[in-house]
């Protein structure tokens, strides 16, 4: 038993591979065996008349304060811990750092009677953020936390000093472009299939272009936890509500409304292109990848600028932290 725990332990601290064998580790639809690198607070509030509960990291700056705050968020197979060496280094330029889980995903509540809209979870997080005394924050969103940012942005223009976009999904609007509109019943069906070789697949294929390193594992079983819990139910009913949220919620047609400064930092490996894989084969080539939307979107915002980043993939920040991490400063530096 003690050896069993060892490697559960090792898989999900990085410091070994993930067995092609190894049994997922029950770790709670709200992940509550999951050790995030900072303390985790917490935020509570009703949605409509729906009680709701958001964790979120409040990372202070480990030298002189420069008086900004950066808000990280995070996308759909992500958590507020995977920013966690991002949120590192921004402290350490004096950056105070926020990070939340958004509803519905990692350790903030996932109620059942939730309406999960884009500008819901833009609204929640705005609520957080006033709670503690955030004012006009630089929002840097990944994935889905992009979309997320963007609509921010549109609800509250004056509350935001500037956009970082990173691989962001909600440039284009797939459904558009040929995906077929998949109602819940079929998201649900696919959720029910979801497990860690199916996470890691994935995430191999369209995030880091074929090539695995050990220390995604971590990550993987992090998702594959919450699904394998005893409750693991709420978690599959929330993905995929999620999943409707994103396909159905775009930003594209209103992209010419984002007036705040914003910096697209694109992959240019990554072969995201949300859900395209279910469209008819003779459309698959229709439908945009992230970075061929970004391309586009790029000259659609009133200020806006686009840094690639050659060989990396969907999640720049896990694939090549220091790398990352130093672009992103530069950006920051610049705004």
């Amino acid at each position: 038993m003690a050896k069993i725990q060892y490697i559960l332990a090792s898989i999900l601290f990085g410091l070994a591979p993930l067995p092609a064998t190894a049994q997922t580790l029950p770790l709670g639809a709200d992940l509550q065996r999951f050790d995030y690198p900072y303390p985790v607070k917490w935020f509570e509030s009703r949605s409509p008349g729906v009680p709701v509960r958001m964790a979120y990291l409040d990372i202070p700056p480990i030298t002189t304060a420069n008086g900004r705050v950066a808000v990280l968020l995070h996308g759909k197979n992500f958590c507020a811990a995977t920013w966690g060496d991002t949120a590192r280094a921004l402290a350490a330029r004096g950056y105070r750092v926020i990070a939340p889980d958004q509803v519905g995903f990692c350790k903030s509540s996932k109620p059942g009677g939730f309406q999960y809209t884009i500008a819901g979870l833009a609204t929640l997080t705005r609520d957080l953020l006033d709670s503690i005394g955030v004012v006009r924050p630089v929002l840097v969103g990944h994935s889905t936390g992009g979309l997320i940012a963007m609509r921010y942005a549109l609800l509250y223009p004056k509350e935001v000093a500037s956009l970082v976009l990173v691989n962001p999904l909600g440039l284009n609007d797939t459904l558009t472009e040929g995906v077929p509109y998949a109602p819940l019943g079929a998201l649900l069906a696919e959720e029910a299939k979801t497990d860690a070789a199916s996470i890691k697949a994935y995430q191999m294929r369209n995030y880091y272009h074929g090539t695995w390193q050990t220390r995604y594992d971590r990550w993987v079983m992090m998702l594959a936890g919450q699904y394998a819990s005893p409750d693991g139910d709420r978690v599959r009913t929330a993905q995929a509500r999620l999943s409707e949220m994103i396909e159905t919620q775009p930003v594209a047609t209103e992209i010419p409304r984002i007036t705040m400064p914003t910096t697209l930092i694109i992959g240019q490996a990554d072969k995201t292109a949300f859900r395209a894989s279910s469209a008819p084969a003779d459309r698959r080539d229709q439908i945009l990848t992230v970075p061929q939307a970004a391309e586009l979107a790029v000259k659609r915002f009133a200020h806006a600028r686009l840094i690639r980043l050659a060989g990396l993939g969907h999640a720049p920040q896990v694939e090549a932290p220091a790398r990352f991490q130093d672009t992103l400063l530069q950006v920051l530096d610049t705004r």
